[in-house]
């Protein structure tokens, strides 16, 4: 394997450790602890020192770590890698269990915007966060878990009674989004079926259990494919790939005059308005927090906010040899040459002249290739969390990520050597 197939390979080890939002952050978390980071409690005084390695977390699902600068903060400002640690998935509701033709079923709806016909026929497991009972009230015990094991299946209707599904039939995700876990012939058994192995698992009693968040998650790990294996082929790249890039510079960059920084919010797929989303307070409290643990004003908060940057990255659209038709003739991304600029006339992504010339330097610089992406002007595209940011912060934003094809299926499609780029561009940034 070359180097970037060796980073390729670790992405996807990360990504199969990061099963859903929690074990993202835990994952993430150890890798922080590994090189030395110290986890800070958002409830308590800090020390703050200059060059020290710090991070917080929030709800358990979004996570912010920062190396503070060796400068003056209100004139060297923030370097920020901006992400998040969610992705289309397929959630378990509350009371699940129902028996139907000798099957125990589990009763879902869809988490984001997953391309919910990709989930059909695959070995599903779960994982998730489980609330225990406590001495507090207001702070339950919390517990994470994940089955590790093929659990779920959500088979197709077999064709001779579905004649048109090559033509593209609707799912009803309310009847047909409905996974099958065991067989089993008595009523009363399926009651608390879930409940009762979660408590098997986490060996704890049933009754003890509050609440349970599971989403479900390709069983099958990722992979390295093509005629030589310059593609990756694994879930929830978006936009896993982007953390994992923007942690591995992080972590192998060196203390600079402005204070570096990643965030990894959570709810992005569901737009971001949650404590721990984009569209919250975290990342402004935080900045702020750190600049007035250092000893600074308001005034020099202020300051510093506008000696800031900000690059929000999130996975781009690649054109599709099968569909060309779909983008725009003149700003076509192609897998495997290099990270790929977001432009809206709308702003719906936060990159404008001024920012996008700094992410082509910082491009340049790290002698990475760079590539432009704007929709059709007759099609809708999506959003990031960089214009709810900027909107938020005032702070100078660019909007980038790589070019990947079958976004949002469970089994998605990108460029082993783009994934390298973009760790050596947020590498340049945060050495700047």
């Amino acid at each position: 394997m070359n180097k970037e197939q060796i980073f390729a390979q670790e992405l996807i080890d990360f990504v199969s450790n990061s099963t859903c939002s929690f074990y993202a952050v835990k994952t993430i978390k150890q890798t922080l602890l590994k090189n030395n980071f110290v986890e800070l409690d958002l409830k308590n005084s800090w020390d703050l020192e200059k060059e020290g390695k710090y991070f917080i977390t929030k709800n358990d699902s979004a996570i912010i770590a920062f190396v503070v600068g060796n400068g003056e903060i209100e004139r060297d400002g923030f370097k920020i890698v901006g992400a998040h640690t969610d992705s289309p998935s397929i959630k378990i509701k509350p009371n699940p269990e129902s028996l139907k033709a000798g099957c125990l079923v589990l009763n879902t709806e869809p988490y984001g915007g997953p391309i919910i016909n990709t989930w059909f026929d695959r070995p599903l497991s779960l994982a998730g966060r489980v609330a225990l009972k406590s001495d507090d009230i207001l702070n339950p015990e919390y517990r994470f878990i994940d089955f590790r094991r093929p659990l779920l299946m959500i088979p197709n209707l077999a064709i001779h009674f579905n004649r048109k599904v090559n033509e593209g039939v609707a799912i009803n995700p309310q009847k047909e989004l409905i996974p099958i876990l065991s067989m089993i012939d008595d009523e009363l058994n399926k009651d608390d079926y879930l409940l009762k192995m979660i408590a098997e698992e986490l060996t704890v009693d049933v009754q003890d259990i509050l609440d349970v968040e599971l989403l479900t998650y390709e069983f099958e790990k990722g992979c390295l494919l093509g005629a030589n294996e310059e593609f990756i082929s694994c879930g929830r790249l978006d936009d896993l790939a982007m953390v994992h890039a923007g942690l591995e510079a992080l972590v192998n960059s060196k203390p600079s005059r402005a204070t570096n920084v990643l965030v990894c919010f959570d709810n992005e797929e569901i737009g971001s308005s949650t404590r721990q989303g984009a569209n919250s307070p975290l990342l402004r409290n935080l900045l702020e927090r750190i600049t007035l643990e250092l000893g600074k004003s308001k005034v020099e908060y202020l300051r510093c906010i506008e000696n800031s940057f900000l690059i929000s990255s999130d996975m781009a659209q690649a054109v599709h040899p099968n569909y060309a038709e779909k983008y725009d003739p003149s700003a076509q991304c192609i897998i495997n040459k290099g990270p790929t600029v977001k432009i809206s006339a709308k702003y719906s992504y936060s990159s404008d002249g001024d920012t996008i010339s700094v992410f082509e330097q910082l491009c340049k610089k790290a002698q990475v290739p760079c590539q432009k992406f704007v929709n059709r002007s007759d099609e809708r595209g999506g959003m990031t969390i960089g214009p709810i940011t900027a909107s938020n912060l005032g702070i100078r934003i660019v909007d980038v990520g790589n070019p990947m094809l079958a976004m949002h299926s469970i089994r998605e499609f990108a460029g082993v050597y783009d994934h390298y780029y973009i760790k050596e561009v947020f590498k340049e940034f945060y050495n700047l």
